[in-house]
């Protein structure tokens, strides 16, 4: 099923005509009514009139997640307070969150956009939708829901966890389509197993995955475990959530929703466009959203892009998944983390624990693992059980408190971790994603 054929199925032209014209009319309104953007447009010697065609897209200059941070909270909405209906946030460098503002428009174009997707994955107006994200801040819950409704699907919002429960509504309410993380969806799988349900017991046909990475034998477990066709969904919260793209059931490639988000692909060294099929760092300008327009927002994900045609008929730019990135965010259970939160919550320790420490990252039963290795300040004993053990509970408490999540915590002694000449390299991620 194709949700909205006239664009998705669109000459590649009159794509290109509607995003010049969405392109201008976000420009103008992010130069008069976002003041820190106005500003860098300043510095760069460049006014709305400037852009007359796509590619003077280049002449604007880029937005980062340290612009998001420097103005924190609501700097960077672009109307008025009493014209935001919904507020979302996401983790960010510093330990404040990147909060996004929505106007009521803003949440009609998030509905089309998963709406879209939805529709990749099988679903139409006779679904049954059981979302298994996260309802809250984080996009995912809310974002599936606003696009379930959209389409007049029966949504079942049954947020994450309970698995149990999330089995009974699959049966008793006969869901046929299952929005979740892909690590997740294989918890669903195992506990469905343990329960004796096969994937015929199920009425699942499609899936709409996210939030986290995950790989193409992760895909082929799920379709096999569940009975279901698996498919890629990708959204930032700054940008607007899941839903900027979603893969159809070619499986090649992610559509780009093409008259609500531009997109570009830079050389992340030298910020000139690269061919498509080149991988490079994917910059987002949304041009359709009016609470907080992002314009050449570097996302850091590394991908590559095509404008050719999909065999399922539609026309839209297709991003192939993503590679890593170019920062070092981590993305863990769906949740963004910066080695700097971690950080700040060990400075707060000053006098029990060092700066010397190392985030241990894997994957074991298609789960992620998180792990602080951190050393204890001078003059403590790894041996006082009593002592450790509350310490351990006190940083656990913390690190939940900024990142949303939680990780196993191992205390050692000073000289424990390994010394580095130069660059200290704090990370260690095993899952090969």
């Amino acid at each position: 099923m194709i949700w909205n054929e006239a664009i998705e199925c669109a000459d590649r032209s009159e794509i290109e005509k509607i995003q010049l014209e969405k392109l201008k009319k976000v420009v103008a309104h992010a130069y008069e009514n976002q003041m820190p953007y106005r500003k860098k447009m300043e510095a760069a010697g460049v006014k709305p009139e400037d852009i007359q065609t796509l590619a003077d897209i280049t002449k604007l200059p880029f937005v980062t997640k340290d612009d998001l941070a420097e103005n924190y909270p609501t700097g960077m909405w672009a109307v008025d307070k009493h014209d935001i209906v919904r507020v979302h946030a996401s983790s960010g460098t510093t330990g404040k969150p990147k909060i996004a503002g929505y106007t009521r428009n803003d949440l009609e174009m998030w509905g089309e956009c998963v709406a879209r997707c939805l529709a990749m994955a099988g679903a139409d107006q006779d679904s049954v939708v059981q979302v298994a994200y996260g309802y809250g801040l984080f996009t995912g819950g809310l974002g599936a829901h606003i696009g379930a409704e959209k389409m007049g699907c029966m949504v079942i919002p049954m947020s994450s966890g309970n698995t149990q429960k999330q089995l009974m509504f699959m049966q008793d309410m006969k869901t046929n389509i299952l929005c979740c993380t892909p690590s997740y969806a294989l918890t669903l799988a195992e506990a469905a197993e343990h329960a004796g349900l096969k994937p015929e017991n199920l009425h699942l046909t499609g899936g709409v995955f996210g939030a986290e990475p995950w790989t193409e034998g992760m895909r082929w477990e799920i379709e096999k475990r569940l009975g279901l066709k698996a498919h890629d969904i990708y959204g930032l919260s700054e940008i607007m959530g899941p839903g900027v793209s979603a893969s159809c059931d070619e499986n090649a490639g992610m559509h780009i929703q093409d008259d609500y988000f531009y997109v570009e692909v830079l050389d992340p060294d030298t910020l000139e466009p690269v061919p498509d099929g080149e991988k490079g760092e994917l910059v987002i300008t949304t041009i359709g959203k009016e609470g907080m327009p992002m314009i050449r927002y570097r996302t850091r994900d590394i991908c590559y892009i095509t404008h050719e045609p999909c065999a399922c008929g539609r026309t839209t730019t297709r991003m192939s998944r993503v590679f890593g990135r170019t920062d070092d965010m981590l993305i863990i259970r769906g949740v963004n983390v910066f080695p700097s939160q971690v950080e700040t919550v060990i400075a707060r320790f000053e006098n029990k624990l060092t700066m010397n420490y190392k985030l241990y990252v894997g994957r074991e039963d298609n789960k992620d693992t998180f792990e602080l290795a951190v050393e204890l300040a001078d003059g403590l004993a790894i041996d006082d059980i009593k002592y450790v053990e509350a310490l351990k509970a006190d940083i656990d408490r913390e690190l939940r408190s900024i990142l949303g999540i939680g990780c196993k915590i191992r205390l050692l002694n000073p000289g424990t971790l390994p010394r580095s000449e130069g660059k200290a390299k704090r990370v260690e991620d095993t899952r090969n994603l």
